[in-house]
């Protein structure tokens, strides 16, 4: 257990700092800190999410019995990518501290750099990305402890298609830095909004019922049968999965709507929202 954990703290942070490094040394880029800060974190995080993906799927299809069947990715993919949800926790204050500088709210450096200035940013941080911190602790301290040890080797098919959830991220990532350089209103940005809308629908929010349908058609039931066949904690467990999941999904469609119907001329729809 301790190698893919090990590995995966030095490939994440070292990633990170090697894309810093580049942004800011090459010369024909030269970026200013902050924009290297801010870019390097989606790339890691875009990295992390393909190399989930891929793992996820080489499981997932690797199984055909969804309880018993067995992949060593799973438990290696799962240890791995431990170390990458403390350092994001990290990386996303680095970004939220930048942007906060580079939007004049820090005064001068030493300002910025004093300990009350510090605590600021970090509530500040923590309510604005309280619900992602949430998430990411979540899974060190309670999806992984359960993966390793309550699954007992069992069910390596649904891990793999909760990996695949992370199909949606390099198009969050993309999205975000296109936002940063303001081109919002570019075809890029908007054919990147579709992508994520789209795939973030199917393998975050559609991923809880198939997963149920999954396990239906394995035990010979209807889909509406699977949560009373299953343990409480289960259906427990999944809800508080999907619930943040519908929130950013919501965020996203909200986010869809300004970008396709601007507030000059809204569809209904999106009048009602506003």
């Amino acid at each position: 257990m301790l190698t893919p954990m090990v590995a995966g703290g030095v490939v994440f942070p070292g990633l990170f700092l090697l894309s810093k490094s580049t942004l800011q040394r090459l010369p024909q880029l030269r970026w200013e800190e902050a924009d290297a800060v801010i870019v390097s974190a989606r790339l890691v995080s875009s990295v992390q999410a393909i190399m989930a993906s891929t793992a996820g799927y080489i499981v997932s299809t690797s199984c055909k019995h969804i309880i018993d069947d067995q992949h060593w990715l799973s438990s290696a993919y799962t240890q791995f990518a431990v170390p990458y949800f403390i350092y994001d926790i990290y990386a996303m204050f680095l970004c939220h501290w930048h942007k906060h500088q580079v939007k004049g709210h820090g005064g001068d450096d030493s300002a910025a750099r004093a300990p009350g200035s510090t605590w600021a940013i970090a509530r500040g941080y923590l309510h604005k990305e309280f619900l992602m911190v949430l998430h990411h602790a979540a899974m060190v301290l309670v999806c992984f402890p359960l993966s390793v040890v309550w699954r007992q080797g069992k069910g390596d098919f649904f891990l793999g298609c909760m990996l695949m959830a992370e199909v949606s991220t390099p198009f969050v990532c993309l999205g975000k830095i296109l936002i940063q350089y303001k081109q919002q209103h570019t075809l890029l940005h908007k054919v990147n909004g579709a992508l994520m809308l789209l795939s973030f629908l199917c393998c975050r929010v559609l991923l809880f019922p198939y997963l149920y349908w999954a396990y239906g058609r394995h035990a010979g039931l209807p889909l509406l049968a699977v949560p009373l066949a299953i343990p409480a904690h289960v259906n427990l467990g999944a809800a508080l999965l999907l619930a943040p999941q519908l929130y950013w999904f919501f965020l996203i469609c909200r986010g869809a709507c300004r970008l396709f119907w601007p507030r000059s001329r809204p569809p209904p729809a999106c009048q009602t929202q506003d």
